[in-house]
């Protein structure tokens, strides 16, 4: 052991650039949350301000936003890379990417189809109610 390793140990500090591991500061923490909260304002202003005639083509943009914004927390937030511990990272992203894409469609099948799956008749059995 060197000079050098036994002052760097005594320091408390370890050598994380060789994993991979980046060192996480406050302006990384800021700088995600600045992002967030700008990912969550603009659809929320798309929706209210009604920018899109169609609602398909909202739905279509803010699960864009929402797209964006996961990949956003899994950088700065979750640290996420693609060189840390040997590929678990990898593997986990490909796992969240699956997820997101099974519930993101699960979701719009359900919402596109849910007039035509609700019983028929249904409206006017309670329309003739005295």
């Amino acid at each position: 052991m060197s000079a050098h390793d036994t002052t760097h140990d005594a320091h408390g500090h370890d050598d994380h650039a060789e994993e991979g591991i980046g060192h996480v500061s406050m302006g990384g923490y800021v700088t995600g949350f600045i992002l967030s909260a700008v990912l969550t304002a603009i659809p929320f202003w798309i929706v209210m301000a009604k920018l899109f005639d169609k609602s398909s083509t909202t739905a279509i943009v803010i699960l864009a936003f929402a797209a964006v914004q996961i990949v956003v927390h899994m950088i700065y937030f979750l640290h996420m890379n693609f060189q840390s511990q040997a590929g678990w990272t990898m593997l986990a992203l490909i796992f969240t990417v699956v997820l997101v894409v099974i519930t993101l469609s699960g979701t719009l099948w359900v919402m596109f189809h849910l007039n035509s799956n609700m019983m028929p008749g249904v409206a006017a059995d309670v329309r003739s109610l005295p």
